[in-house]
């Protein structure tokens, strides 16, 4: 499965993305998957999980404020964010726990 991440952008502290995640290859509705972040000078974080059935977890950091959600077709799986901040400014990438594999990243950058 090819992944794409897309929607990303620059936008002001307390605003809202929705990031999308577009598999190719293959539905997406069969595998559990992830979105991990990457802030310039530090470690890759994941920042949510959507199982199969649709079921999330979220970092501390974002919880609350972030929703994972996935289409019923399987095509894609997305990452609403409100009220965003500077410090989630990062690549936001999407990936496939398990296999390891992981989609292009889209850059989000939140103003202050």
């Amino acid at each position: 499965v090819q992944l794409q991440a897309s929607g990303g952008g620059l936008v002001q502290a307390g605003g809202s993305l929705r990031l999308s995640c577009a598999g190719r290859g293959d539905t997406l509705s069969g595998y559990n998957m992830a979105w991990y972040r990457q802030a310039p000078g530090k470690q890759r974080e994941e920042v949510a999980t959507i199982s199969r059935e649709g079921y999330t977890t979220y970092a501390g950091s974002v919880k609350g404020r972030f929703t994972a959600s996935r289409d019923n077709a399987g095509t894609a799986v997305y990452l609403q964010m409100n009220n965003l901040k500077p410090e989630d400014t990062a690549v936001y990438l999407c990936m496939v726990p398990g296999y390891d594999w992981w989609g292009q990243g889209t850059l989000v950058t939140v103003s202050s």
